[in-house]
């Protein structure tokens, strides 16, 4: 039994992968169709899901769940309410929710860059394997900076493509190109990583990225 474990594990993991994937590469391709086609009825829904999703699961775990409750029931009769105003609108929700998702990333590495705290890359790395090196504490805290101006880049480009390129463009980078972006940087510092600091290298991107979502 113990040596059938690691590969069910492994199994469990890989299946779950994959279906984030699949729910990735569905929801992206229905925004875009949504976007390009005029179809305001889903495109709301799809715009609308994942922050009303997110609200409620946070609202879930710091409230007492009769609260949560009420609040739900709230929120659902302010979008009913709300509901055909973003129906037509539903590219501007779009639009919030892309650039409050990477700005407040941005902002969540760029505030642990001030002095008095401790860069977010470092904390990471410091989580994976130990107490870190002085070269490795240099270039976990440029890595954070890294990080921070391509979140922010990245959050400009998406407001910038909304203001001054057709709709189609911009729905097209937003669900085709914004994340294999963020995959190409985490990739790409990977790499770098492995040259620079080699010690911290050593630990694979899975167990990089688990660490990363379990300190959110």
């Amino acid at each position: 039994m113990q040596n059938r474990e690691p590969s069910e594990l492994t199994l469990r993991g890989r299946l779950q992968v994959a279906a984030v994937c699949a729910l990735i590469i569905a929801y992206t391709g229905l925004s875009f169709y949504c976007s390009t086609r005029g179809a305001q009825r889903l495109g709301a829904v799809l715009a609308l899901a994942p922050p009303v999703a997110l609200l409620l699961a946070v609202l879930w775990r710091v409230l007492h769940p009769a609260v949560a409750a009420v609040a739900a029931i709230l929120a659902t009769a302010v979008l009913y309410d709300c509901w055909p105003v973003l129906e037509k609108q539903f590219s501007i929700v779009c639009l919030f929710q892309e650039c409050a998702m990477y700005g407040l990333l941005a902002i969540g590495f760029g505030r642990s860059l001030r002095a008095a705290d401790t860069a977010l890359c470092t904390r990471l790395a410091d989580r994976l394997h130990g107490p870190l090196t002085a070269r490795e504490l240099r270039y976990t805290r440029q890595v954070t900076l890294a990080w921070t101006l391509f979140f922010a880049a990245l959050t400009a480009a998406i407001l910038a493509l909304y203001v001054l390129a057709p709709l189609a463009v911009w729905s097209a980078f937003v669900n085709f190109a914004a994340l294999p972006l963020v995959a190409a940087m985490f990739i790409g510092e990977y790499a770098v990583r492995r040259r620079v600091v080699p010690q911290t290298g050593r630990v694979g991107l899975l167990a990089t990225l688990r660490t990363f979502l379990a300190s959110r």
